[in-house]
């Protein structure tokens, strides 16, 4: 699992989300975009358009994906799960931290045995922690008296020691991440990014790409500010340009 921290160039840090419901529109954007972005995002609304093809024709073409369909279950449906993620060839995939511990520990073992077994390349697991779409009265609405933070580092903290590789998290809980879990082998991948100046849209917990890597994030998710503009790669290249600086 080699995609943690270290060094590397800026567009290895930027996951551009093909949030996109045919495969054409998903493989535009690719052509449009290719050599900007590290990883392409797979997410539930293409993958449930249209399958698992896509991603197997995107990694033909040699590009990197991130399959974030969130994996939530009773331990041996998600372990199963990760199993078919990895046979798939994907670099990374999602699951629940709220699964908890018997479904997080289940997944790693399960997709560590089947790399093993198989000599393929294993994906590295990331727990989504807090949708950066609710806030601490939504938490409330669903039985969690604690702020979004502090479910954020609970639930990641747990995950590491599960053996998941990292986490997806808002910007705003990576200082406390960080500070729970040290390992900097432990990935975060930080949705919600909106270029200065944009639309926060239905994210609560945003922030600009610098923001985000100042606070220590390892990855990007950038979606529908790149997505739905009309120069998607001059989009990219303004973000690629903020980032350098």
């Amino acid at each position: 699992m080699g995609e943690g921290g270290g060094k590397r160039e800026p567009k290895d840090r930027v996951i551009l989300a093909l949030d996109v419901s045919t495969a054409e529109a998903a493989l535009r954007l690719v052509e449009e975009t290719r050599g900007l972005v590290g990883m392409y995002k797979v997410g539930s609304q293409l993958f449930t358009a249209v399958g698992p093809d896509l991603v197997r024709a995107l990694l033909r073409q040699g590009e990197r994906i991130f399959l974030d369909l969130k994996f939530h279950d009773i331990p041996t449906t998600v372990a199963r799960a990760g199993i078919e993620a990895a046979r798939l060839g994907v670099s990374m995939f999602t699951i629940h931290a709220l699964g908890g511990e018997p479904m997080m520990q289940a997944v790693v073992e399960a997709v560590a045995d089947f790399c093993a077994r198989e000599a393929i390349a294993q994906p590295r697991i990331l727990a989504v922690t807090v949708l950066t779409s609710l806030g601490t009265e939504d938490l409330a609405k669903v039985g969690l008296r604690a702020k979004p933070e502090e479910v954020t580092v609970a639930l990641a903290r747990l995950a590491h020691v599960c053996g998941v590789g990292g986490v997806v998290a808002s910007a705003w809980e990576i200082a406390r991440i960080r500070e729970a879990v040290p390992d900097r082998e432990f990935a975060i991948v930080v949705p919600g990014i909106r270029p200065a100046g944009a639309s926060t849209q239905d994210q609560q917990r945003s922030a600009t790409p610098q923001e985000a890597l100042r606070a220590g994030a390892d990855y990007l998710v950038l979606g529908r500010p790149v997505s739905e503009s009309a120069r998607p790669r001059e989009v990219l290249e303004e973000i690629l340009r903020e980032i350098s600086r």
